[in-house]
């Protein structure tokens, strides 16, 4: 495409950029966050950087992202899409203390979350042989089959800090313009 007709997935990301809804957070019992603060965004028109990148065999999925991300110094970036398969699986289910982790060949149906040079929030879903799939929160441990195929994007214009977030406890991402 010449720069007078830019490709249309610019486009479609550009756009997508500027839309974004900031949407307010629900108040939980017992939070204490004054009403005008109830966001759990900001929103804000930023350019994206997008880059490909191609995961080995026995390479730990998640432990390779956020050396990618170190080594990238991304302050914002985030999953775009992931293709390939895992021998071992760690996922940490909803509500649950500690990770299950499977071992045999697993299909990667998807990955999305956030992840910066401070570390990340992913989530995961495979496929076993037959089908079945099962999901969680990527931890640790999960390694590469044959390939992972990843496109990572970045915010240019943002920065994703953590920070606790009183209603539960956890470290909650905070995002910030650069």
């Amino acid at each position: 495409m010449s720069p007078r007709h830019p490709h249309p997935l610019l486009l479609a990301t550009i756009a997508l950029s500027l839309v974004l809804p900031v949407v307010p957070r629900t108040a939980h019992a017992g939070d204490t966050t004054p009403p005008d603060t109830l966001w759990s965004a900001r929103t804000f028109p930023s350019p994206t950087r997008s880059y490909a990148l191609r995961l080995r065999p026995g390479m730990d999925l998640r432990q390779e992202l956020l050396r990618f991300a170190r080594q990238q110094h991304l302050q914002a970036g985030f999953i775009v899409s992931c293709a390939g398969s895992l021998t071992r699986s760690s996922l940490r289910y909803a509500n649950q203390p500690e990770a299950s982790v499977r071992e045999g060949h697993f299909e990667i149906v998807s990955l999305s979350g956030t992840l910066s040079a401070q570390g990340a929030h992913l989530h995961a879903s495979l496929a076993d042989s037959t089908g079945a799939t099962f999901g969680g929160h990527l931890m640790d441990g999960s390694r590469i089959y044959t390939t992972a195929e990843i496109v990572v994007g970045e915010l240019t214009r943002a920065r994703f800090d953590r920070s606790v977030d009183s209603t539960y406890g956890y470290r909650e991402l905070d995002v910030k313009r650069r």
